[in-house]
């Protein structure tokens, strides 16, 4: 696909998605305390590179292999959200989608690290590209196989995904991601746009007011992660990692919510406490993703104004979002907006 770096840029996207949002609004009289609590918070928590591979799940060597198991997580990385759970409750469902590693049981994202590590270890070479192009659907499924009631969110969409990246890292980059980054040549930037170029599924680019807008979720948190787990060397060094905004799902804009940075409209608030679907490149979807994105932004640069020498990043917030949103779950003020996508 001939797409070209102004049609990836995200930022951009989302400033023309905030300034023409008739569903949600940021309250710029929020920004300032919204930017102390999160600086407060992640210096507490001595937040950075480091705090991604302190979870029990993420890999524990810097090669190669590991650039390709997450390469492979990160294009599974969509719709963790469970049709199980209500609206009136914020704590998962006990029948929710569930892997049981290790003697414990993961939900949402870590479910996914948990089905693959646990195929890993039963000799699937399942982070193989060689593998996962040509596996048959018995045996991807079975990479998935739930501990409970619940099946994993779009799974022939998985399967599909996983085949078409395989492919094309066999055809392109010589059977792995390691030899896409190198053609990067350590620019963020160029990354996201042979992702874009290459690679069907990570083309979360969507209609909206008129013009073309870029979100590109997967995308960018495949980059990032690749970076948090490289501590910013090796596979891990980009010149310009700060072109990297933060990763627009579910879950983080309604953090945002909670931190009074996001607004909605009291028809959007129905829906969202209704559990209606709303279709992927929705106006509503659009417009709390490009807001979420947009907000981060006006408080990355207000944490900066605060304090010059604060070595941050849109990638560490949304970090130190994502994960107190997934610990503090229960006490969110408003339910997840409910979309299913293959984009996040």
């Amino acid at each position: 696909m001939g797409y070209s770096k102004s049609d990836i840029n995200v930022l951009e996207s989302a400033q023309h998605i905030s300034q023409n949002s008739t569903h949600v609004h940021i309250p710029l009289d929020a920004i300032d305390q919204a930017a102390r609590t999160t600086m407060k918070n992640m210096k507490q928590r001595h937040y950075s590179t480091k705090t991604w591979n302190e979870h029990e799940l993420q890999p524990k060597t810097l090669d190669a292999s590991t650039v390709d198991w997450i390469f492979l997580v990160d294009i599974l990385n969509f719709s963790f959200w469970s049709d199980l759970d209500s609206s009136d409750k914020c704590q998962p469902h006990p029948e929710r989608y569930t892997i049981q590693h290790h003697r414990t049981s993961y939900t949402g994202y870590w479910s996914l690290c948990a089905a693959i590590n646990r195929a890993l270890e039963q000799g699937i070479p399942v982070t193989d590209p060689a593998y996962y192009a040509t596996a048959n659907d018995e045996a991807l499924e079975s990479i998935f196989k739930s501990d409970t009631q619940e099946s994993i969110p779009l799974l022939d969409q998985r399967k599909a995904v996983m085949r078409e990246a395989g492919k094309v890292l066999l055809e392109k980059f010589d059977g792995s991601f390691v030899n896409c980054i190198r053609q990067a040549h350590q620019s963020a930037s160029a990354l996201l746009l042979l992702l874009t170029q290459h690679f069907p599924s990570f083309r979360d680019i969507h209609s909206f007011e008129g013009r073309q807008v870029a979100i590109l979720k997967r995308a960018q948190i495949l980059i990032a992660d690749i970076w948090a787990c490289f501590d910013g060397q090796g596979y891990g060094t980009f010149h310009d990692i700060d072109s990297i905004t933060m990763f627009a799902d579910y879950r983080v804009p309604q953090a945002l919510y909670s931190l009074g940075i996001l607004r909605y409209s009291n028809d959007l608030m129905t829906k969202l406490e209704k559990q209606v679907l709303l279709p992927s490149g929705s106006r509503e979807e659009i417009e709390i993703r490009g807001n979420s994105i947009w907000a981060v932004e006006l408080m990355l640069r207000r944490m900066k104004e605060i304090d010059p020498t604060l070595n941050v990043n849109a990638i560490l917030i949304d970090f130190y979002i994502w994960d107190t949103a997934k610990e503090l779950q229960d006490q969110m003020t408003i339910p997840i907006h409910r979309t299913r996508s293959i984009f996040y």
